[in-house]
């Protein structure tokens, strides 16, 4: 599948914001770059006037300039390869690529292969995810990773020591990357399936929840991902920025879900919710 390579430059203070609208427009995926950052969509789902009118808003108070090429795979891993950095979670946990060394001094390392997955370590949501990961205990648990990306979190409920891991992605690329890093990470156990959430074919309850997407898709599937709960499981979501909060917690107490913490990062944010027996 060929990408878009979308380049932003822009004052810096405004690059969430677009990120987070142009994230509503299918961009999968953004890299800082040294004068704003780069974002990238499927060839197929590029709208080019969507995008120009949102870039156009911003122009004047952001200094905003952009240019779009097309990028296949080969060219896509190469630049992950040349950008890709280690990233730390505290003192608990480590993502890298496999081109870097092993870092057997934490007690959970997890080997990302950077492709055009979305969920590297890199983005503020991943990590806040990963954070409420290190919080909540998954031994013996049944864990759901609804769009999934690389299976980064999908990985890290398996480390923690869930007993069942599934994951989806509407995304073939993603699944395929899943699997891969699945392997990469010892955990062939998690089952990673292609689609929706409704269309993947996973059934049955879980402990846990996990949903790093965006606020519009989180509040269109919260009813279906509390289906998908056991009484008294955690729903773990990401995705939004903290203003977003009360939208997404007025729904949540709508459908039996009591807050039980929340992280941010930046402007990111992220919410662990309890379903009520």
């Amino acid at each position: 599948m060929d990408y878009i390579e979308l380049l932003v430059r822009c004052d810096g203070t405004y690059c969430d914001i677009i990120q987070a609208e142009l994230a509503e427009l299918g961009f999968e995926a953004f890299a800082e770059e040294e004068r704003g950052f780069a974002a990238y969509a499927p060839v197929k789902s590029y709208n080019r006037d969507a995008t120009d009118s949102i870039l156009k808003q911003y122009m004047m108070d952001a200094a905003l300039e952009w240019e779009v090429k097309t990028l296949d795979k080969k060219n896509w891993n190469e630049e992950w390869e040349k950008n890709y950095d280690l990233i730390e979670i505290g003192d608990e946990c480590v993502v890298r690529a496999s081109f870097h060394p092993p870092r057997p001094d934490v007690p959970y390392e997890i080997i990302i292969t950077p492709k055009m997955s979305f969920g590297t370590g890199h983005h503020q949501t991943t990590r806040l995810m990963l954070q409420q990961q290190l919080h909540l205990n998954h031994q013996g648990m049944r864990v759901l990773d609804v769009g999934c990306g690389t299976a980064i979190l999908a990985i890290m409920a398996f480390k923690r020591g869930a007993a069942e891991v599934w994951a989806c992605d509407i995304d073939e690329w993603c699944v395929e990357n899943g699997q891969e890093n699945c392997l990469l990470n010892k955990c062939p156990e998690i089952q990673v399936r292609l689609g929706t959430l409704a269309e993947s074919g996973i059934g049955g309850r879980y402990d846990i929840v996990l949903a790093n997407i965006n606020k519009n898709v989180l509040l269109e599937e919260m009813d279906l991902y509390v289906e998908f709960l056991q009484p008294d499981g955690h729903l773990l979501l990401s995705g939004f920025y903290e203003e977003d909060i009360p939208d997404l917690l007025d729904l949540a107490h709508g459908l039996g879900l009591e807050e039980v913490a929340r992280f941010a990062d930046g402007k990111w944010a992220s919410l662990q919710l309890l379903k009520q027996p």
